[in-house]
């Protein structure tokens, strides 16, 4: 289980605040490029990779749109997390870029395939799952996604330790503003081995059961997550977050988009 101490956790929205707003900020929004070309909603699917904890959208982006993004990323000014984390804190060394930016959140969320297939939308417009199936995947009514928006880079010898991402109470901006809580990590894979980033998996080490616990036999095998470009990771995180980790990059450059699924409260 996820240690109580929040410091041993990546939170899922900036540690200065809950109310998805950056505390102080004066950073403008990037001019971010349009999301072209995608390929329709009608043609991809959701993988329920791990019942209730692992969930992936192949081609959420396509390979295009993927080149565009890390070229204009790569214009951001990234800043490189400390060499030596807080006491408590698990290893992280990569360059990111964060932002609070409603307008990105929600065109990411409604402005692709994301919302459909979370919500299991058919492509007459009806739900497919009943409101009582989607709550108890996604832990509640899922109304969109966090403002707060994160890039990260990983380069070659930059990694992220075991760890587990914390839940935030944060507000999805109106009108009316609604209150919410992020119950599930986003992470938007824009590089893979076919762009030349080697490594840089995304691991999950699931726990044993209880009654094997005490047990001698060996702990259950890790859950590999490989690079592909334009996949859509969704992994729960807060009290059922599984223990995780992004391998060290070998080559090359692991581009991320990172958001979180948020619910209303």
């Amino acid at each position: 289980m996820p240690p109580k101490r929040k410091s041993k956790n990546e939170s899922s929205s900036n540690p200065s605040t809950s109310s998805g707003t950056t505390h102080g900020s004066t950073k403008q929004p990037p001019n971010w490029p349009a999301f072209q070309p995608l390929i329709p909603t009608s043609d991809l699917s959701l993988h329920e990779l791990l019942p209730g904890q692992i969930v992936t959208i192949p081609n959420l982006w396509t390979a295009t749109l993927c080149k565009t993004y890390v070229s204009f990323l790569s214009s951001l000014p990234l800043t490189t997390t400390p060499g030596k984390p807080r006491k408590g804190d698990a290893v992280r060394v990569n360059d990111r870029f964060q932002i609070d930016d409603p307008a990105f959140a929600e065109r990411l969320w409604s402005g692709t395939a994301l919302k459909d297939l979370v919500l299991d939308i058919a492509e007459d417009g009806t739900l497919e799952k009943s409101d009582a199936q989607r709550k108890e995947l996604w832990g509640g009514e899922v109304i969109g996604l966090n403002p707060n928006i994160r890039i990260y880079r990983y380069s070659k010898g930059q990694f992220f330790d075991q760890h587990y991402d914390d839940f935030n109470n944060v507000v999805i901006p109106g009108p009316p503003a609604t209150p919410a809580r992020t119950t599930w990590t986003l992470l938007l894979y824009l590089t893979s081995p076919a762009t030349g980033c080697i490594g840089g998996e995304t691991v999950f080490y699931p726990e044993p059961e209880p009654s094997k616990k005490k047990s001698r036999e060996p702990p259950p095998e890790p859950f590999v997550v490989d690079l592909e470009v334009g996949l859509a990771l969704l992994h729960r995180h807060g009290a059922d977050c599984m223990l995780h980790e992004g391998r060290e990059v070998l080559e090359g450059e692991k581009w991320v988009i990172r958001s979180d699924l948020c619910v209303r409260r």
